[in-house]
């Protein structure tokens, strides 16, 4: 039994899953931080401008069954605004961090031959099976 959970200390104190529990928790408060800021701030605003004073109550009734459209449409906005979010801020720098990253430090280089990417040190292309240049070091 010890055993048991001494593996199980290790698999909670290792990096990924301790980084996996702080992101849901960031992603958690972020995600409450984006809807209050359309629910406060967007939705109002776009109220202002189309007419409707709160989209959470737009609705309409078929036979007794009730779309509220309206809950939908706040839900839409809070999705595109956190996808916006993590896409300017996190995606877009860190590609750019990546690609700055790939050209200062390469790991593999262009086959003459069929210009496919392969690892530096390779002596022969696996596509085309011509020989390459030895690596210099």
């Amino acid at each position: 039994m010890p055993k048991l959970l001494t593996d199980f200390k290790v698999f909670l104190f290792r990096g990924n899953v301790v980084d996996l529990a702080i992101a849901v928790v960031v992603g958690t408060a972020f995600t409450a931080v984006v809807k209050a800021l359309v629910t406060d701030l967007l939705t109002p605003l776009i109220a202002a401008i189309f007419g409707a004073h709160n989209f959470g109550a737009l609705k309409f009734t078929i036979n007794g069954s009730t779309f509220a459209y309206g809950d939908f449409i706040n839900n839409v906005i809070t999705f595109m605004s956190i996808a916006a979010v993590v896409f300017f801020l996190v995606v877009t720098p860190i590609n750019t961090l990546m690609a700055r990253r790939a050209k200062e430090d390469p790991d593999t280089k262009e086959c003459p031959e069929c210009t496919s990417a392969i690892p530096l040190r390779a002596k022969r292309c696996p596509l085309c099976t011509s020989e390459l240049a030895p690596a210099a070091d």
